[in-house]
């Protein structure tokens, strides 16, 4: 085994590499080095205990970290080594796909849609169905569908093709989609999982091949894993017990997205014989920065308890600017910029601006406009999204899957005259056929509707380019489309020198990719590969640019120097979470200001201003998180009056007490529709209550924030109902006695600002 394996760990990272066996659970905080204890085990697995490579499965979330843990494995156990187990979990599934969805008779090479994909369907089906944009967004339908395929029963309609029920425009809208997706055998992200799970559950000799194949597992960032992911690991790693997770509860920022912490948290009660090991130390950020984010997180509830510590130099100070203005928030982070770089030797590549909300970069990006700094926003356009991508993946896609996405983008650009007319005949054939639309063409040529000069000119072009697939490098069939085609010629006349050199970037990462693999890549698993990637993944810009973006979108990265813009409350914390989710919306709104704040490695500034806040309707005032942090870890700039901070404390205080739930399981109320009921159920993840009203006999959810729901105490009540409220009261006099304690000791009340 080489030494270099073991090298340079600490004592927890090497505690973390050696235990291999049955259910293990790291707390790994920010900057504690989690990447290079993942590895480093991995390859003492494969070094020390004589494990394949092949049978580790390593999940992370991004493509860019499964990358970059490959390449590092590489560098430990070799070139030569199969790593391709070190994935995401959609690339897993994909995998598991590949080999066995014909199980659900359905093709090896399925189609793997992006979101572009998904509004292409959803235009065919406004269109069909009589819809506009206007009556339903994208946005909120994409939303609707995600939500219905949850409980996974859409797919006994589409393997089973038993019918869906649907009155409603939403329920027809999902239903139209279902039959299209089928149709072209195509999965979007949600259903990689949900169809390899299906296969899982209905095919137990698939399921005992991969436990048995499976004989180590390591989750990565655990904290983010959602519930239909959680399964999946738990089910594929029952044979041989041997799972490795390592995770950060005060790091989850996506439960929006489905990520629930409880499952890092609660691990060790799920698995009472797991290992716990602790991994704190940061090797990233001065103990300046660390005692800021400390001193923010402990105030969250749903954690496991630990304090970061580093033994880098105590380092500069954490800076707090509070502006009169946005205007002058802006002026001062742009200030503070030039003299960074034109004072203390720093790069502008080595400054971020964070913020919560994207709009907040607007009066940024003035300040730096006027102040002659070069900046970049993170967080735009997706490489792969762009329009040039997506008519070369487009292209390449066609030729192997024949899918109807990409004929409908590729059949008149550049222009061949075939219009919404051609389009129209062309559809109605090909649904009378049962064959795609690329095939109808084809078979239909000799068709009056079809039979014209562009079409036949599409058709020699696709056939053509299908004879190259063989004997042609990807980059190298690449630019033979791009010359056949005219989109070339297309792009040159447009005059837009970016999408030239994206076209250039995109066959240089081909030809990169060639030279590593070095031996021919499939153009079928090459498509599916680069479909995997989504906006987690952040395409590296070592440009001298300051770098601006959300906080969402700085996770995982780390810079120097770190300014945490429009630091105000309703802002950060969100108000529209703290509404939506209440506290738990409030507790990951702290966990995404902790994560600022560790980004850092030298330098930490938090800034914010007076004036309107839009989201609120209100002034603005400083964040709550602010405040609780001790004055001793940070220095002011800018005068923060005491009448702020009155009004601020007024403002909390009554928020607290609307936003608290009143009401607990067993407590009778009074509706002013419904009458009396009684309290059943209370989900606080939906933020709602399960009455059952006694006039009407039903059940009916009330959401917590509901003000017109009234305690309702009956004249004769049972023993047992007397217990309850007596008890309830007891809770809700008790919750109102630590929100005061907590106000009277908030640091935000009680220090002395100047």
């Amino acid at each position: 085994m080489s030494d270099e394996i073991l090298d340079n760990l600490n004592d927890k990272q090497l505690e973390a590499v050696k235990t291999t066996e049955g259910y293990v659970r790291v707390i790994a905080g920010a900057g504690s080095g989690k990447t290079k204890a993942l590895t480093s085990r991995f390859a003492y697995i494969v070094n020390r205990l004589g494990i394949n490579s092949s049978n580790i499965l390593c999940v992370t979330f991004t493509n860019k970290a499964a990358q970059e843990m490959k390449k590092r494995v590489k560098r430990l156990i070799g070139e030569s080594s199969d790593v391709s187990l070190i994935t995401t979990y959609h690339g897993f599934c994909v995998r598991v796909l590949r080999e066995d969805i014909n199980k659900l008779q359905y093709p090896k090479s399925f189609i793997i849609m992006d979101v572009e994909d998904q509004k292409t369907i959803l235009r065919e089906i406004y269109k069909e169905l009589g819809y506009s944009n206007k009556e339903f967004t994208f946005k909120h339908v994409l939303r609707y569908i995600a939500g219905a395929k949850k409980n996974m029963t859409y797919l006994n309609y589409v393997l089973k093709s038993e019918g869906l029920k649907g009155e409603n425009p939403l329920e027809l809208i999902f239903n139209k989609y279902l039959e299209k997706q089928q149709r072209n055998f195509a999965l979007d992200f949600d259903d990689l999982i949900y169809f390899t799970l299906y296969i899982f559950f209905n095919h137990t000799d698939i399921l005992e091949k991969w436990q048995k194949k499976l004989h180590y597992i390591q989750v990565d960032e655990m904290q983010d894993t959602s519930e239909n992911q959680l399964n999946l690991i738990l089910l594929i790693s029952k044979y041989h017990e041997n799972l490795f997770i390592v995770g950060d509860p005060d790091q989850t920022i996506y439960e929006w997205r489905g990520a629930r912490p409880e499952f890092l948290v609660n691990f060790d009660k799920q698995f009472p014989n797991c290992k716990t090991i602790l991994m704190n130390q940061n090797y990233r950020s001065t103990p300046n920065i660390l005692k800021v984010g400390n001193h923010i997180i402990k105030n969250n509830k749903l954690r496991v308890d630990k304090d970061m510590f580093t033994q880098n130099q105590e380092g500069f100070e954490v800076l707090h600017f509070h502006g009169k203005n946005e205007f002058e928030e802006s002026l001062w982070i742009a200030n503070e910029v030039k003299d960074l770089t034109e004072n203390q030797n720093a790069k502008y590549s080595e400054i971020a601006i964070l913020y919560r909300a994207n709009y907040i970069s607007r009066v940024i990006e003035q300040a730096f406009i006027r102040e002659n700094i070069p900046y970049t926003i993170f967080g735009g356009i997706r490489f792969f999204e762009r329009k040039e991508i997506k008519d070369v993946i487009s292209f390449l896609r066609l030729l192997v899957f024949e899918d109807e996405f990409s004929f409908l983008r590729l059949i008149n650009h550049p222009t061949r005259g075939l219009g919404k007319k051609f389009i129209e005949s062309l559809t109605i054939l090909s649904e009378a056929q049962g064959t795609n639309f690329y095939k109808t063409l084809v078979n239909n040529i000799s068709n009056k509707e079809l039979n014209r000069p562009g079409a036949i000119q599409f058709i020699n072009l696709i056939s053509e380019l299908k004879e190259l697939i063989k004997e042609k490098s990807i980059s190298d069939l690449v630019k033979i489309i791009l010359d056949r085609s005219g989109l070339s010629k297309l792009y040159r006349m447009d005059g837009d020198e970016d999408r030239l050199d994206n076209i250039k970037e995109l066959i240089n990462s081909m030809i990169l990719m060639e030279i590593e693999n070095k031996e021919a890549i499939n153009l079928d698993e090459y498509l599916q590969e680069i479909s995997l990637y989504t906006d987690l993944d952040i395409k590296e810009d070592n440009s001298e640019k300051v770098k601006l973006m959300t906080i969402h979108i700085s996770k995982g990265l780390e810079f120097p120097y770190v300014f945490l813009s429009g630091l105000s409350e309703g802002v950060l914390p969100s108000a529209m979470s703290i509404k939506e989710r209440r506290k738990r919306g409030l507790e990951e709104e702290r966990r995404l200001t902790y994560v600022a704040i560790t980004r850092a490695e030298n330098r930490f500034y938090m800034t914010e201003s007076e004036g309107f806040n839009f989201n609120t309707g209100l002034s603005k005032y400083p964040s709550r998180f602010i405040f609780e942090i001790s004055e001793r870890f940070y220095v002011r700039k800018g005068e923060l009056s005491q009448e702020i901070i009155n009004e601020a404390k007024q403002r909390i205080r009554n928020e607290v007490l609307e936003s608290s739930e009143k009401f607990n399981i067993g407590d009778l109320v009074l509706h002013p529709v419904w009458q009396k009921g009684k309290i059943t159920q209370r989900d606080d993840i939906k933020n709602e209550y399960i009455i059952d009203f006694f006039e009407i006999g039903k059940s009916k959810p009330i959401d917590f924030s509901y003000q017109y729901l009234k305690k309702y105490v009956e004249v004769t009540m049972t023993d047992e109902m007397l217990k309850e409220k007596r008890k309830a009261e007891e809770d809700w006099i008790e919750y109102l006695k630590i929100i005061d304690d907590d106000l009277d000791n908030n640091h935000f009340f009680n220090n002395s600002l100047t």
